[in-house]
């Protein structure tokens, strides 16, 4: 009887159900949680290891080292991209001799009880190479026009080679993680992780979290480093910079569960793989040292990082000022692990586009045919910039992320991504309106601009350019931006 009492609820339920949904409704995904953003690479030329920190105060602050090596800069704007063009001041000049007089490297601007404080490393004028971490501690509401103090090095296990600190707080507890060579270990640096007392002194016994033993943490040199921590569905993440700081330079990736104790290593997993490498195809090499912000919306994670645009150096990386500062959406898997994707290419960063009736299908290509489609891998298959139109007038064409100057157009009616041949009749059939989506004006879509009427839809997940004439067919062709 009660399996009967069972069914009968279902079917009720399903009753009530049908009752709420017009008949002939297609299905309707609900709107992202991350709408698109999109910003303009590079951020900054000249300026590596990059960190932008977002307070409360609205403004965006943003330090970087740079090629002089002598000096900490700070930039503010109410926007990512205002960074770009944002006066620069500097709040610190190394020291003419002693400690910190050389080699200034890799600041971070942190907000900590009501002050701002500045990591950094630096050598000494008689042994540049005797790399350690300081603290500026500063005072004022705009730490442009703070004044500054120095709180002196940051003391660890060893007097050794240290760098790239960088401090986060899980669970009400601060912690400060940096890069430090083992002075009984043939390498350059490992992962630490330590709690503090205060912004400038850490306590208790460090515990290393990473070294450098996979083949891609050893190229050059045996160097894992640039610890930077993002948290994310009950996660801690620590992506950290590996090898020379060529283009050999990648990321790799720490992640721990935010209620673990996160000074016990045995209880973070650390990728078998790098996250973020040089790209040919983009041409961005050497992707590295990153830090992480947040969109203006305040929605979307963005990762910062610098790179070079070209592959091969002159002589001794360090010597090469050409690492830019840039940034890019991060994604995130359904696993909840994070998706650092391709470096992309300089200029506009592309989207994702999910379909508005089923929510994990982004329209991607797949052996150049687009299609739509759930747990993209990789990445940039599903990414694409949106650019002038290749007909101008207005209009927009979709340039694929992974392969810049392919497109997708319509032939037959099909959509596929291919390579501009410069014709005109490319152009034409790679070229469309944008206009609000059909199905909610929320969404996107794309009308072919030498057909109009038709538009890019999905259906039974491949793409074409079709003219709709039913819900179902508009539902198929509005999509979201991510």
């Amino acid at each position: 009887m009660r399996h009967n009492a069972v069914r009968l609820l279902m079917a009720t339920l399903v009753a009530l159900a049908a009752c709420l949904v017009a008949p002939g409704s297609p299905a309707r995904a609900a709107v992202p949680d991350s709408p698109a953003v999109t910003y303009t690479n590079p951020i900054a030329e000249k300026r590596a290891d990059p960190h932008i920190f977002r307070h409360t105060d609205g403004y965006y602050y943003f330090t970087a080292t740079v090629p002089e090596y002598d000096r900490i800069v700070l930039r503010r704007a109410t926007t990512i991209q205002g960074l770009s063009t944002a006066q620069e001041v500097t709040i610190w000049t190394k020291h003419a001799g002693g400690v910190m007089g050389a080699h200034i490297w890799a600041p971070e601007i942190h907000f900590i009880d009501g002050k701002w404080y500045v990591y950094f490393a630096a050598g000494a004028t008689n042994d540049v190479w005797a790399i350690r971490m300081y603290v500026l501690e500063g005072t004022g509401s705009n730490p442009l026009t703070a004044t500054w103090t120095e709180k002196g090095q940051i003391k660890t296990q060893w007097e050794s080679f240290s760098l790239d600190a960088t401090t986060f707080v899980v669970g009400g507890v601060r912690y400060l993680a940096w890069a430090q060579r083992d002075p009984s270990v043939n390498n350059n640096t490992d992962v630490y992780l330590a709690r503090m007392s205060n912004p400038w002194t850490i306590t208790g016994t460090p515990v290393m979290l990473s070294r450098p033993t996979y083949s891609w943490e050893t190229v050059g040199y045996k160097v894992n480093e640039g610890p930077a921590v993002i948290q994310h569905g009950g996660k801690v993440f620590m992506s950290y910079s590996a090898s020379a700081t060529d283009s050999n330079y990648c990321l790799g990736l720490l992640s721990a569960s935010a209620g673990a104790d996160l000074l016990d290593a045995a209880n973070w997993s650390k990728s078998s793989t790098p996250v973020f490498t040089s790209n040919a195809g983009t041409s961005q090499y050497g992707p590295g040292h990153n830090s992480f912000t947040v969109s203006e919306d305040g929605r979307s994670d963005v990762l910062v990082y610098h790179d070079r645009s070209y592959k091969d150096i002159s002589g001794d990386p360090l010597n090469d000022p050409n690492r830019r500062t840039r940034v890019q959406k991060l994604y995130w898997k359904a696993d909840g692990t994070p998706d650092f994707g391709i470096p992309v290419a300089d200029g506009v960063t592309p989207q994702r586009f999910s379909s508005y009736n089923f929510a994990d299908r982004f329209i991607r290509h797949w052996e150049y045919r687009a299609r739509a489609e759930a747990g993209v891998s990789p990445l940039a298959d599903s990414q694409f910039r949106v650019v002038a139109g290749l007909t101008g007038s207005g209009t927009v064409s979709l340039e694929s992320a992974n392969f810049p100057g392919y497109y997708l157009r319509h032939k037959n009616f099909e959509v596929w991504l291919e390579k501009n041949d410069g014709t005109a009749q490319f152009a034409s059939d790679a070229t469309f309106h944008k206009r609000g989506g059909l199905a909610d004006s929320a969404g996107v879509s794309y009308e072919s601009y030498n057909y109009a009427g038709r538009y890019i839809r999905h259906y039974e997940y491949l793409l074409y350019v079709q003219a709709p004439s039913t819900a179902t067919d508009r539902a198929d062709a509005t999509f979201y931006a991510q």
